[in-house]
């Protein structure tokens, strides 16, 4: 086997272990803290490493007057409301229906594409849609209204997810003139951080929140592998092959159940598996279909 072929399947491995891991990642997180003080420290720390790197060592240009704009509403869409309703929803969800879940962003982003970019709904996103909601409901079903799953935390990660379509279709309309996707991220993430920071601030209490290993653990897991490592991944793997890519999202249901089920101790039930094999065969059928974004969790 050639050396790039070997390099594109290490890459889509680790991809779809890192972007699959956030949700157990954030789990652990919220043991601890409260879920914006996790968000908030996790950004700073992402934003910090992102932006040391494109404007210290690379020596990368900042942004231009014109394209402030298009990266603060990107980081508003897809930090402040996207990331900050994630994190407050898996407080009501497993970690398994998290990954479960954001597997199926790019069927959100195709079906926001006919709203904002005036695109045909296809019987194909609207099968794929149906049948990946039931997959994520399936695999919930056991827990649901138990204090693991609840009604209200799968809405929530339901317009997080909206939101993310929402600026993913933003941010891929938008002319950057060379400016590196880094920067972007980088200064997105900061913006989209000082956004929620307010809100953080609000409803901040000293006596729910412990700064300890488990906190930094969840926090370095999230802002390195996740939010820089994952996402550059991610973008590596659509310049080789964008359709290819796409199949690596097949794999994070099932790598996010597992993982669920070893440091948490989920339980994979008949349930689980049968909804990772309805969210799979539901972006089988939407795969054609996907609008081509950054990952970002």
């Amino acid at each position: 086997m050639k050396a790039k072929n070997l390099s594109w399947i290490a890459a889509g491995l680790l991809f779809s272990i890192f972007w699959a891991s956030a949700s157990t990642a954030t789990k652990v997180g919220l043991a601890v803290v409260q879920p914006l003080i996790l968000a908030i420290i996790r950004f700073a720390v992402a934003a910090a490493i992102m932006l040391v790197f494109a404007h210290g060592i690379k020596r990368y240009r900042l942004p231009k007057s014109s394209e402030w704009r298009g990266i603060a509403i990107y980081g508003i869409l897809n930090i402040s409301i996207y990331l900050g309703c994630y994190v407050i929803a898996m407080q009501e969800v497993t970690a398994s229906i998290g990954a479960l879940a954001t597997a199926t962003n790019p069927i959100f982003i195709s079906l926001m594409s006919v709203f904002f970019l005036n695109k045909k709904l296809t019987w194909k996103i609207g099968l794929s849609l149906l049948i990946c909601m039931l997959g994520v409901v399936c695999a919930a079903w056991p827990n649901l209204g138990e204090a693991s799953v609840t009604v209200r935390g799968l809405l929530l990660l339901l317009f997080s997810m909206v939101s993310y379509s929402v600026g993913a279709i933003w941010i891929s309309g938008q002319k950057w003139e060379g400016l590196s996707l880094i920067t972007i991220n980088g200064w997105q993430t900061l913006i989209g951080g000082v956004v929620l920071a307010p809100v953080a601030l609000y409803v901040f209490h000293p006596d729910s929140n412990n700064l300890n290993t488990s906190f930094w653990e969840a926090v370095l897991w999230l802002a390195i592998p996740v939010s820089i490592f994952a996402s550059q991944l991610w973008l590596w793997l659509l310049q080789i092959n964008a359709v290819k890519a796409g199949f690596w999202l097949f794999l994070c249901p099932l790598f996010g159940a597992l993982i669920a089920a070893a440091l948490l101790h989920e339980a994979i039930s008949v349930y689980t598996w049968l909804g990772i094999i309805l969210v799979v065969l539901g972006l089988l059928i939407a795969r054609g279909s996907s609008t081509k974004t950054p990952a970002s969790s």
